[in-house]
């Protein structure tokens, strides 16, 4: 039967249907729709990045209340490089700003960053500012926020391949001894598991070169809502889906 809601009816939010006991150990998120919400705006794209901040600040904050201990986020890829030099300097000035200005909120809610990617190819405050954000943040246990920053999944894994041949050209490792464990030892996510969702806001519906290897059977949740736009309740809805779903991992 179809019931027609009043204009006058209470607001559904999701966060009642979330299962506290099966929440997703890893939660990746490729940030995308910056500049186009900026764009629809009629804003400079760096107010969409600093309002990006701001929604990754409380998909922090979520991971926190609701129990999540893994979030990664695709921050710079190698590919952002061909966006316009003025663009990428406020982006690296934001990346300064960033490490300095959350770095009480993540302490407050007990996040450790870990940066992944070559990052150290920024400029020299940015690499600074966040080997600093990591030094400060290493002893807290609630959420690890992993940032993939200069980040390239094909480049990852290349790098991964010429360890491992370094290695078995060095005698530490016998060819016949690669399996997916070895090979997974050799990328920046070694001592995390893989993702169980990746969300991607934006609309888009790419991996854009983000965890190609450790999203093999990573459920995938795409909503239009540009990041600036992605909140608690955003997220919430991509839990639930999760949560209704089966995973079967190939079987």
């Amino acid at each position: 039967m179809l019931s027609r809601v009043g204009a006058t009816a209470p607001k559904q939010t999701p966060y009642a249907a979330i299962d506290r006991e099966r929440m997703p150990r890893h939660v990746a998120i490729i940030m995308d729709g910056n500049r186009r919400w900026a764009r629809e705006r009629h804003l400079p794209a760096v107010e969409g990045h600093r309002r990006g901040i701001i929604a990754l600040r409380e998909a922090t904050r979520f991971c926190k209340d609701w129990g999540i201990p893994i979030l990664t986020v695709y921050g710079f890829s190698t590919e952002n490089w061909n966006r316009d030099p003025h663009e990428i300097s406020l982006l690296m000035e934001l990346c300064v700003l960033f490490a300095s200005n959350e770095l009480a909120e993540l302490k407050r809610n007990g996040v450790r960053v870990n940066v992944i990617g070559d990052y150290r190819a920024l400029p020299r405050a940015c690499v600074e500012a966040l080997d600093g954000l990591m030094l400060e943040t290493a002893g807290n246990r609630d959420v690890v926020l992993n940032l993939a920053v200069n980040y390239s999944a094909r480049s990852e894994l290349l790098q991964a391949t010429r360890a491992l041949a370094a290695d078995v050209r060095a005698g530490r490792l016998d060819p016949g001894a690669i399996d997916e464990p070895t090979l997974a030892s050799y990328l920046f996510t070694a001592d995390y598991p893989d993702p169980d969702l990746l969300i991607r806001p934006g609309g888009e519906m790419r991996l854009s070169n983000f965890l190609l290897y450790q999203v093999a059977y990573t459920e995938l949740w795409v909503t239009p809502i540009f990041w600036p736009a992605f909140n608690r309740e955003t997220f919430a809805q991509a839990i639930v889906d999760f949560q209704s779903r089966q995973r079967r991992f190939g079987a």
